[in-house]
């Protein structure tokens, strides 16, 4: 398990957890739909936005809002969407 600091807190990083899913959730460009699971990822039971904690909350969002303004580590899905395209998907 590992930890890591941002805007001044410590937070566990480990698969599965609040931070990891909100990170995530910005890696593959999903938005904010916070969840985590109660071990590793799609591999134990998760636990939606209305059941967790205030300190998750925060996890999850801090972990969104780090790769989002730190990390900024996106998944390049292959193409380039922009507004005017007119292309189909």
């Amino acid at each position: 398990m590992g930890m890591i600091e941002f805007n001044g807190k410590q937070y566990d990083t480990r698969h599965g957890g609040p931070w990891d899913r909100g990170s995530a959730d910005s890696y593959y460009g999903r938005g904010l739909r916070p969840h985590y699971y109660v071990g590793n990822t799609m591999q134990s039971e998760m636990v939606p936005r209305e059941q967790m904690t205030r300190e998750e909350l925060e996890a999850y969002c801090a972990g969104f809002e780090y790769n989002e303004t730190v990390e900024m580590d996106f998944k390049d899905w292959g193409y380039e969407i922009t507004e005017d395209s007119d292309d189909e998907y």
